[in-house]
């Protein structure tokens, strides 16, 4: 799992108002004890499974994927978080595109109509799938499909790469 991913996960969980605001929909002891044991860096591929397995059912139940929209739409729990991951990127420059696209009311918008998708969604799971299972040639497929299939997905990523977002993640050589 992507260790930037894991980190603004366990920033976004440290957030009292985000915690609150999910309070609930869902069973928060097992999310801390998921984000407690993939805090160590010697944990097993079955502790990310079963995190992406907690957030597809999130995602995938409208309740929790309205509230968690909604937090974000919040100044009062995105400004935090944002700051928040700022000190974990692994560059400035990340931490600056990625603010930036956070408090840009465009990406947000796009962000809900891409999760908003039953189909979107599933290929973005099968595609974290193939990443596990580290099928390259799958990931790329799904990647293609989600590209070529999916408005909302090329809107994002566009919004995304106005703000430098996506420039700013590529493996610097």
């Amino acid at each position: 799992m992507n260790r930037n991913l894991a980190k603004g996960l366990q920033v976004a969980w440290g957030l009292p108002e985000f915690r609150g605001g999910l309070r609930h929909l869902i069973d928060l002891d097992e999310v801390a004890v998921l984000l407690a044991t993939l805090s160590d860096p010697d944990h097993d591929r079955e502790v990310e499974r079963s995190l992406v397995r907690l957030l597809r059912s999130g995602l995938d139940t409208v309740e929790i994927r309205e509230a968690v929209l909604l937090l974000l739409e919040q100044e009062e729990v995105r400004r935090p978080l944002v700051a928040a991951v700022e000190p974990l990127a692994d560059r400035p420059g990340q931490s600056a595109a990625i603010a930036s696209a956070a408090e840009d009311p465009a990406v947000r918008r796009e962000v809900r109509a891409v999760l908003d998708s039953r189909q979107v969604r599933e290929l973005i799971w099968h595609a974290l799938e193939n990443q596990f299972s580290e099928n390259r040639f799958g990931l790329i497929r799904r990647a293609a499909v989600l590209f070529l299939r999916h408005s909302s997905v090329r809107r994002l990523a566009w919004a995304l790469h106005r703000h430098g977002v996506l420039r700013e993640l590529r493996p610097k050589s």
